[in-house]
């Protein structure tokens, strides 16, 4: 195998690891709003609409919690 090969399974597994890491603390209603959430944050970076557009993401993730 190259390098390049396993170099790129090493990363691949440690953004396994970090993501699993990251959800661990978290709830099951959490997990089920992060997509919400990750929309809602997304949205919100767009000037001038983007609070309105993620308004109805909010309430989303508001209303699984």
């Amino acid at each position: 195998m190259s390098t390049s090969i396993i170099s790129g399974r090493l990363v691949r597994a440690a953004a396994w690891l970090a993501l699993g890491a990251a959800l661990l603390p978290l709830d099951g209603c959490a997990v089920a709003a992060l997509p919400c959430r990750l929309t809602s944050a997304t949205l919100k970076i767009i000037p001038v609409v983007g609070h309105a557009a993620a308004t109805p993401f909010d309430i989303c993730s508001s209303a699984i919690d």
